[in-house]
């Protein structure tokens, strides 16, 4: 077969949808096509390039090493395909749907509150929202953008800064009634210093006591999976934790929780990240109105 008389954007088209939709039967259906169509295209594509991009099991499709290389780069090429058809059309309305990857403090005090007013300045677009405090492997989980707090670690991810937090040691006013308020580090040592459960989480909390740096071990007899649990189990008033400001920002101002040791806080502050694969350079509309909009939102 001659190379012209291969569709080969309408393959990758359906080779990534498959691969987003996690299987051939959610791909038929976008496409109206049949599932055995939708199969035989991607043994076609995969006779035709000489390597395996899917395997197929019981528990659904797992792409291979080969298969991520062509899902990545035929993601490049569509969203070349689609910003030049768009820069001789007048119209660059973003629609489609937008696959996000949260942590669960920024998604319940960022990104929830604000979605309605993002979807009324964007109705072509349909939000896929998950909140975890995990990191996540977008490729993998068919994620749009992630956010992620603290330093990144080098990788392929293109990464956008959504703005800064700084840290508090909160506890509820009831705690402190019944335990002490601390007014020093060393009295932290009588304190439940709640923390993560997750590996990567930073098990001690930073501090500057006489003008030197200080870390006490987040040792407590309660862990949680994610910020927002700890926040709730404080406000409940089982211990101290450390959490971020925009977090508690409004448990702060009606008196629900009340900052210690504010004196000798470190004052570190931590950048928020929305991250996604884009090594081309280039973005689907969709996907950038989301960026653009969050970025000028912000943590405030």
């Amino acid at each position: 077969m001659a190379r012209l008389d291969i569709n080969r954007s309408g393959e990758m088209e359906v080779f990534v949808r498959v691969v987003e939709l996690g299987g051939f039967s959610a791909a038929a259906h976008a496409f109206r096509m049949t599932p055995s169509a939708v199969s035989k295209l991607v043994a076609r594509l995969e006779d035709r390039l000489g390597a395996r991009l899917v395997h197929r099991n019981t528990r659904g499709l797992q792409l291979t090493s080969e298969g991520c290389v062509f899902y990545e780069r035929s993601v490049r090429l569509l969203a070349d395909l689609e910003e030049a058809e768009r820069g001789v059309t007048t119209s660059e309305t973003p629609s489609g749907r937008v696959r996000i990857n949260a942590n669960v403090p920024f998604g319940t005090h960022i990104l929830l509150p604000r979605v309605q007013d993002f979807l009324a300045r964007h109705p072509a677009i349909t939000l896929d929202i998950t909140l975890t405090d995990q990191v996540v492997d977008l490729l993998e989980e068919r994620t749009d953008v992630a956010i992620r707090a603290g330093p990144l670690k080098p990788s392929n991810l293109i990464a956008r800064k959504l703005g800064e937090t700084r840290y508090a040691i909160v506890g509820s006013p009831a705690y402190l009634k019944r335990v002490g308020t601390p007014k020093k580090v060393a009295d932290l040592e009588q304190h439940n210093r709640l923390g993560f459960s997750y590996v990567r989480a930073v098990q001690h909390w930073p501090f500057v006591e006489r003008g030197a740096a200080v870390s006490v071990p987040c040792v407590g007899n309660v862990q949680a999976s994610d910020g927002e649990a700890l926040r709730h189990l404080v406000l409940g008033g089982v211990g101290l934790a450390r959490l971020a400001g925009f977090q508690v920002r409004e448990d702060l101002k009606a008196g629900r929780l009340v900052a210690v040791l504010e004196e000798q806080n470190s004052g570190d502050m931590e950048a928020v990240h929305a991250v996604f694969l884009d090594a081309a350079g280039h973005l689907p509309a969709r996907v950038r109105a989301f960026l653009d909009y969050f970025s000028q939102v912000g943590l405030g």
